[in-house]
């Protein structure tokens, strides 16, 4: 995903682009970093399963910066210039981000096998301390030497293994909710079917650029923009609204935060 291949397009008409791209960088921090906010904020929601989710939303707003603030500079500017080390600072944030949040999507599926299919050992596996060595390895691992993203050892560590780890994990879920009573199945759906889809999204853009990208598939310029605007835009908003609508104690508590925002002036205007 080359944000760089975006620039020669959007240069014609960067004043066109600039606010609502701002606007889009905005938008993505506020829909993060609020969910986070909410789960820091309830202690009915300091659960392992909201905290993974916390972690997941934080990074994806690391993610997004990472990327908008050169991605609007550039704009901007009349030339596109980088230092040589900047880059690869940049490079090295990219891919041990995405990394990381492969690994935070392995944690959450292994927290949901967990509960559902081990549900009386839930209490004592997912401790407290399990949680956090579990958030240290998904952010320490990808980060931990630049290097290993680009061999074949970093790639099945970083990428194969939570993709295989996570399949198992969700197969387990399903043979076990098939195999259970209508509730359990219910409850598999309900808290499992968010982390499906945005890791389903996430592997799609995970492909795109490994297969596409790095290995010079052609393919046309408005194949490539679409497909790198959908990297920046599209994912970064899509995990908030999909934990934010889905899962239904954080729908609870978003609900009651805007109706208060909404009642606020008529508080103050009272007052």
């Amino acid at each position: 995903m080359r944000v760089e291949g975006v620039l020669h397009y959007l240069q014609k008409y960067r004043y066109v682009y600039f606010f609502p791209l701002l606007t889009v960088y905005i938008l993505i921090l506020c829909c993060n970093l609020i969910i986070v906010f909410l789960i820091c904020r309830h202690k009915s929601l300091h659960e392992p399963m909201y905290v993974f989710i916390a972690a997941l939303l934080l990074n994806a707003a690391f993610f997004s910066t990472n990327i908008y603030p050169k991605l609007l500079s550039d704009i901007l500017s009349e030339k596109q210039l980088i230092s040589y080390s900047a880059c690869l600072f940049q490079y090295f944030l990219f891919y041990s981000l995405a990394g990381s949040e492969y690994l935070l999507l392995s944690a959450m599926a292994y927290d949901r096998y967990v509960s559902i299919c081990r549900p009386l050992h839930y209490p004592t596996i997912m401790r407290k301390s399990t949680v956090c060595v579990l958030l240290c390895l998904a952010w320490i691992v990808p980060s931990s030497d630049a290097r290993i993203i680009l061999v074949i050892f970093g790639m099945v560590m970083i990428a194969l293994f939570p993709v295989f780890f996570i399949l198992f994990t969700y197969t387990r879920i399903l043979i076990i909710s098939y195999r259970s009573c209508r509730e359990v199945r219910k409850k598999a759906a309900h808290t499992c079917l968010p982390h499906l889809l945005v890791l389903v999204s996430f592997s799609l853009l995970c492909t795109y650029d490994v297969v596409i990208v790095r290995l010079g598939t052609d393919l046309s310029k408005l194949v490539r923009l679409l497909m790198t605007f959908q990297a920046i835009l599209y994912h970064p908003l899509f995990n908030p609204i999909v934990y934010g609508l889905k899962m239904k104690e954080i729908s609870k508590h978003l609900k009651r935060l805007f109706y208060a925002v909404h009642n606020l002036p008529n508080v103050l205007f009272m007052k």
